[in-house]
């Protein structure tokens, strides 16, 4: 079945003869009458009846002419969205963990767009829901970061679902601290030193595991441990509760106050952070200036891009 084939359908009942319709379809009667021939075959129904007094539809003829007309209205409206000479809506979709530099990056995407019209949308989620996301394309784009404890488990996965990751910059390991914290003033951090005070870490559901935790280390045990989804609840948690928990340690607007400081992990350990794409998508020149900004947003808080 065809678009061509339901047109035909149309306008033959439109004209209310073949012989008309072919005129204004500009084909040959036969090859009209072939064509709807063909179509009721391939759908076991018969759309007209044929007399010497011309055709009409029959009862399953009338109601196929319903439906082919929705059909052809919603590919009216496919055309008139995609071959209309105004300017496209700009879209752009981003996954991310909780970073920051991730939301400013987007906010001066969005500052740069030259277009009357956008649709842009930003999560900041779960890890496996990030890959998911872009696996399914529903973002273009996804922020998570590789370590040499979870890279084998995200890369696997990864490669299962046909996504590519791209270094952005290595980042060591901080702790996020109130500044009221007696640790506050320390140069370096151990796990140790920590041991007294509420783990706080992002939630990863009950798919979760320690190869999708946003916290690149965490303590061997934690007497209080805190699950949080949003990054305003931890910050909020680190300053009333006295708590901590781990990040890349780039400085932005949220820790660039007089309640939240970082002090460098005492740690061998460090973030690759990346962005996530779909190898089997282009992604679209929204998304593309996204990743222009992202370099840039990283590179001004004076970390080094990987190109």
């Amino acid at each position: 079945m065809t678009l061509l084939q339901l047109k035909y359908i149309v306008k033959i009942v439109e004209c209310g003869s073949m012989n008309e319709a072919s005129h204004e379809l500009y084909v040959s009667q036969p090859a009209l009458s072939s064509s709807v021939k063909e179509l009721e075959n391939e759908l076991g129904i018969e759309i007209f009846t044929r007399s010497s007094q011309g055709i009409a539809l029959t009862v399953d003829g009338a109601e196929f002419l319903t439906y082919a007309r929705q059909v052809l209205d919603q590919s009216a409206l496919l055309e008139e969205r995609y071959k209309n000479a105004k300017p496209r809506k700009q879209l752009c979709r981003v996954s991310t963990q909780h970073y920051m530099f991730a939301v400013e990056a987007f906010v001066e995407m969005i500052n740069s767009t030259k277009s009357d019209e956008y649709e842009f949308t930003i999560r900041e989620t779960r890890t496996r829901d990030i890959i998911n996301q872009v696996a399914n394309m529903q973002s273009e784009v996804g922020i998570i970061y590789l370590s040499d404890f979870n890279k084998d488990v995200i890369g696997k996965l990864l490669r299962e679902k046909h996504l590519e990751f791209h270094p952005l910059f290595r980042a060591g390991l901080h702790v996020v601290l109130s500044r009221n914290n007696p640790l506050a003033m320390k140069k370096k951090i151990t796990m140790k030193d920590l041991e007294p005070y509420p783990f706080i870490q992002y939630e990863q559901g009950d798919e979760g595991s320690f190869y999708f935790a946003e916290e690149a280390v965490w303590p061997e045990y934690s007497p209080k441990q805190i699950n949080v989804t949003d990054r305003a609840t931890i910050l909020n948690f680190i300053v009333g509760l006295n708590g901590y928990t781990v990040c890349t340690g780039i400085d932005n607007e949220d820790l660039n106050t007089e309640k939240i400081v970082t002090v460098p992990l005492d740690s061998d350990e460090s973030m690759l952070l990346g962005w996530i794409t779909n190898e089997r998508a282009k992604i679209s020149a929204a998304a593309g200036l996204y990743l222009d900004k992202l370099k840039s947003v990283v590179a001004d808080h004076g970390y080094n891009i990987i190109e």
